[in-house]
């Protein structure tokens, strides 16, 4: 019986703030039983320092993932690449990716891919991922935006990627900050048709998902 051909989704993690966007992003991937590779900027290693107290280290990524997700269920199918390795697997265009998703981005690495700059690894895949016309989503998280990063943001556009501000939507019901990140993460892997259940989607009923959180049936859920 032969062995399937990995495929993974590319995840970058820049230095931006929201890196439990990236977190409920990968979580929601390996629940679908899809394969992730990782690329964590060193930013971004501040940044997940400070906002979770968790160091990710390079020689200890596996242990210190599974600190950041919150147990190590699926951790057999992510691979890890150092952010300055410019010789890993997905830095070129026949490594089998799917795509990318950049959850959170700075402006700075909005700057980058919009400009083809490969600064990094994560960068160089980006640029990879559009140059062979596979699923780019960049999750950018910075307020307000300038005329310079909207110009970006619309050259990514154009060049065929989804530009996904990090903008929670509260028509899902959602009322704790793990909810309002798990709507950003859902909207991410919706845009690459990757199912979860991550958030309670619209059904045309206004205040059914503050009464299905309620745990009250909403109209006419009753003598169905």
């Amino acid at each position: 019986m032969g062995t399937a051909k990995r495929q993974p989704w590319v995840v970058g993690v820049s230095g931006a703030s929201g890196t439990p966007y990236a977190a409920s992003v990968v979580r929601g991937l390996l629940a679908a039983g899809e394969s992730v590779d990782l690329i964590v900027s060193r930013a971004a290693r501040l940044t997940i320092l400070d906002e979770t107290g968790i160091s990710f280290r390079d020689a200890h990524w596996r242990a210190d993932l599974a600190a950041w997700l919150g147990g190590d269920q699926g951790l057999d199918d992510v691979r890890y690449w150092p952010a300055g390795d410019f010789a890993a697997g997905p830095s070129s265009g026949s490594y089998p990716a799917k795509g990318m998703l950049v959850v959170p981005a700075t402006t700075g690495a909005v700057a980058g891919i919009a400009l083809g700059l490969s600064k990094d690894l994560l960068q160089r895949v980006a640029s990879v991922t559009l140059k062979e016309r596979r699923p780019l989503v960049v999750c950018v998280r910075e307020t307000p935006l300038n005329g310079v990063t909207l110009k970006h943001l619309v050259e990514l556009d154009a060049q065929g990627a989804v530009v996904l501000p990090a903008s929670p939507g509260f028509y899902a019901g959602g009322s704790t900050v793990r909810e309002l990140v798990d709507f950003v993460a859902g909207r991410v892997l919706d845009a690459v048709g990757v199912p979860h259940s991550l958030y309670l989607r619209w059904e045309g009923e206004l205040g059914a998902a503050a009464r299905r959180a309620d745990g009250k049936p909403g109209p006419g859920a009753e003598g169905e």
